[in-house]
């Protein structure tokens, strides 16, 4: 297990966790594992959609649509029943700490195929498979990297596939990513708001509402036409531990006391121990501890991938309104986003068309900005939007019941 020790430069105690280099021996081993699908249970935390569950994980990502909360919403729109996000299977099961042991990682893409709505009280069932990796290649960050690919795969209880996932994770050597942190361009952080700049970005996120129950026609979008904006921030300790309580993507599953030790005497990889309180925490506490995140070779503790990737979807069905569906959509995520900082997510309708399914459909490219103006997610969706004339494309995924 990795311990505390005291940094020569601060003499202040810091976190260290489990070092090691990329060997062939390492690359081997891995190697082996292509293709398998993995043990996920521990790294579960929703099976059923129930209406707690899919109120704390649209609280939990920021998301004040009603059509998520409100069962009658959700009875009046094209759904017909009261429904979850579609970024809900994200907090079923998002990833999972999977090999190279020793090295530290960051969830760099995801990709989404998003098929059937999750209603209310569906249960959905988790996949993971492992698909490999690319790589050893040198690093600015670190040493060396490899980069692994896996693939979920999400099912209701009619065996119907609701989504699938792609998702990528950058391995890296931790030793190398600390000794590197001092040449790295500085970032000030946490961010100096003034009580003005604060108060304008509360009234920006308040003002900001979903389209809702109005539908945005296909015929009447043009390309050039401009998508949100969504602002997240300043991002902030409970944010993270919001998209925690809703099911974001603990690996694994947080726990306390002898529950956590047992774990950890396990899995000695998971854990390292906070050199201020002396207690055991989870790796995925660097997004809310900052000797972690130091520990990582990072300034600042920092958002979750899949968290962004979940602010994405939020801007798209924000935009699309209770009638559009978001067939795909995919970001990089290129920068991390500490806390403190705002994202100001937005986008362009690139094209329009008639796609291979029959379906009315716009291409969207998407980014989101922080306050230094980095696009730390770059990305695109394509939506499928109703037409005036036609069936729109939630009524035609609509359960039918009867």
């Amino acid at each position: 297990m990795s311990a505390g020790t005291v940094d020569e430069v601060s003499g202040q105690a810091e976190a260290r966790m489990p070092e090691a280099v990329i060997d062939d021996a390492m690359i081997e081993s891995m190697r082996a594992k292509v293709g398998i699908e993995l043990r996920i249970d521990h790294s579960i935390n929703n099976e059923e959609a129930t209406r707690i569950a899919v109120a704390k994980f649209a609280g939990g990502i920021g998301d004040v649509n009603p059509l998520w909360t409100d069962p009658e919403h959700g009875r009046r729109s094209d759904y017909g029943a009261p429904v979850a996000p579609p970024s809900f299977v994200i907090g079923c099961f998002s990833g999972i700490q999977f090999g190279w042991p020793g090295l530290g990682s960051f969830h760099s893409a995801t990709e989404m195929d998003l098929f059937l709505p999750v209603y209310w009280y569906d249960k959905i069932t988790a996949s993971c498979r492992y698909d490999g990796f690319t790589g050893p290649r040198p690093s600015k960050f670190a040493g060396r990297m490899v980069t692994d690919h896996f693939t979920n795969v999400y099912r209701n209880q009619l065996g119907e596939k609701v989504a699938e996932i792609r998702w990528q994770v950058v391995n890296f050597e931790r030793a190398g990513a600390r000794s590197r942190r001092s040449q790295r361009a500085p970032v000030q952080v946490p961010h100096p708001w003034t009580e003005e700049e604060l108060k304008e970005i509360e009234e920006r996120v308040l003002a900001e509402k979903p389209r809702g129950e109005v539908p945005r026609y296909w015929e009447d979008v043009a390309v050039g036409d401009p998508v949100g904006p969504l602002t997240k921030g300043p991002i902030g300790v409970t944010d993270e531990v919001a998209f925690i309580a809703g099911g974001g993507t603990p690996i694994p599953r947080l726990k306390a006391h002898a529950a956590a030790l047992r774990d950890y005497a396990r899995h000695p990889a998971w854990s390292f121990r906070d050199p201020v309180t002396g207690a055991r925490e989870p790796i995925y506490a660097v997004h809310y501890n900052k000797a972690a995140a130091n520990a990582m070779g990072v300034a600042f503790q920092y958002d979750v991938g899949f968290q962004r990737q979940c602010w994405q979807v939020q801007l798209m069905t924000h935009w699309a309104g209770d009638s559009g569906w978001i067939k795909h959509i995919q970001a990089q995520y290129r920068g991390f986003v500490y806390l403190s900082d705002v994202l100001e997510l937005g986008g362009e309708v690139v094209e329009k068309e008639i796609d291979a399914d029959g379906e009315h459909v716009v291409h969207v490219r998407t980014f989101a900005r922080n306050q230094r103006g980095e696009d730390v997610m770059p990305g695109s969706a394509i939506v499928a939007l109703p037409t005036r004339d036609g069936q729109s494309p939630v009524a035609r995924r609509a359960r039918r019941t009867g």
